[in-house]
């Protein structure tokens, strides 16, 4: 009875032991699995393949030349021809001013030019009387010398008078104010029976031609507009249509409080739709490279990391789906997007979010962006 007795408690021993060693072998099983691999959002690249462009800007159609129409003497308006918006032409008589002041001083100055005119000819004649009696010595040589600075001072006389009713007569056709240029009047800055000062603004003429766009370009966006440069400018008011422009000015210095510089670009072909005033998106176009143009990737800023200083990117390689941080080289920086120029191949998976999580070697699982058009442009 013993022996039958030890016998089972040592079976149950065994029993116990070895179920101990099943679940010890379970739990080191269940702790060796691997962990599931970390979903990311990554798209595979193509190479843009074309010129890239930065982020367009607001602008302004404006004429090329616009200057202000102004009286060239002061006066009262009596008479406005053209108003806001009216095309004028060369030569064309857009106000006039009271010419009553200036009729009767171009009368005067005429007045006294005829006066000098008979002054001279006395002196003339009195002149040639006293050289004859010279001659034969029936007058002083003092005389003759009075006569002869008679002469000259009733001469300069006359060229003084002269002078003055010329200038009359340009301040009595300066009561007319005409433009100098066609053009479109674009400001009316005095009204009929005002009193105007010489060279004050009446009309703002712009002159027909040349059409430019006139925008403010900020720092980060100075590149895409050197003199000279192209660029792509849309009209809100004109939905579907294109048109090319090219950079004839920048300021070379920024403007002190907005901390931009000005550029004016010619519109190519603008054509009679567009319009003084409209607001327009410029987009400078900078080409590439020829080591550039066919391996050039567009990323959102978002995809963005760094490998010491230096730009990086994390690719999903496709042999196991692990990461590898890539260093890559960045041609521009827009505002939400970035172009690389080297560092990538065709057809590589990048990881476009959470860059700061995931480290290299990890394991991931790849899932599209739910927009793929609001990541790569």
């Amino acid at each position: 009875m013993r022996q039958q007795s030890h016998r089972q408690m040592r079976r149950a021993a065994c029993a116990v032991a070895l179920a101990g060693v099943v679940a010890l072998a379970a739990c080191s099983k269940k702790e060796a699995a691997a962990p599931a691999p970390r979903p990311v959002v990554a798209v595979a690249l193509h190479a843009d393949g074309h010129a890239m462009q930065a982020a367009s800007l607001p602008g302004e159609v404006q004429s090329r030349y616009a200057t202000p129409l102004s009286f060239r003497i002061g006066g009262k308006i009596i008479e406005r021809r053209v108003r806001l918006g009216d095309v004028v032409k060369s030569g064309q008589i857009v106000a006039q001013l009271d010419p009553a002041d200036a009729q009767k001083n171009a009368a005067s100055a005429q007045a006294q030019l005829e006066a000098a005119q008979h002054g001279l000819v006395f002196a003339k004649q009195q002149l040639e009387r006293d050289q004859a009696q010279a001659k034969e010595n029936l007058i002083a040589p003092a005389q003759l010398e009075q006569t002869t600075n008679a002469y000259a001072s009733a001469l300069a006389q006359r060229d003084q008078a002269a002078q003055q009713a010329a200038l009359a007569k340009n301040q009595l056709q300066y009561t007319t104010l005409v433009a100098a240029h066609a053009g479109v009047i674009t400001a009316e800055q005095a009204d009929t029976g005002q009193n105007v000062s010489a060279g004050q603004a009446v009309y703002n003429l712009a002159w027909s031609g040349d059409i430019d766009v006139l925008c403010d370009v900020p720092e980060s966006a100075l590149a895409g507009f050197a003199v000279g440069q192209s660029a792509s400018v849309t009209l809100a008011a004109l939905p579907g249509r294109k048109f090319t422009a090219r950079v004839r000015e920048l300021s070379p210095a920024a403007d002190a409080q907005s901390r931009t510089w000005r550029a004016r670009l010619t519109l190519n072909d603008p054509g009679p739709d567009v319009r003084l005033g409209m607001t327009t998106d410029v987009t400078p176009v900078t080409p590439l490279a020829p080591s550039q143009a066919n391996g050039s990737f567009t990323l959102p800023v978002t995809a963005l990391f760094h490998a010491g200083r230096q730009p990086a990117v994390w690719v999903v390689r496709a042999a196991d789906n692990a990461l590898e941080l890539r260093p890559v080289t960045v041609t521009r920086y827009n505002e939400r997007t970035i172009v690389i120029s080297d560092g990538l191949k065709d057809g590589e998976r990048v990881v476009l979010q959470g860059v700061h999580t995931v480290s290299a070697g990890e394991k991931v699982n790849v899932i599209a962006p739910l927009h793929p058009e609001d990541f790569v442009s």
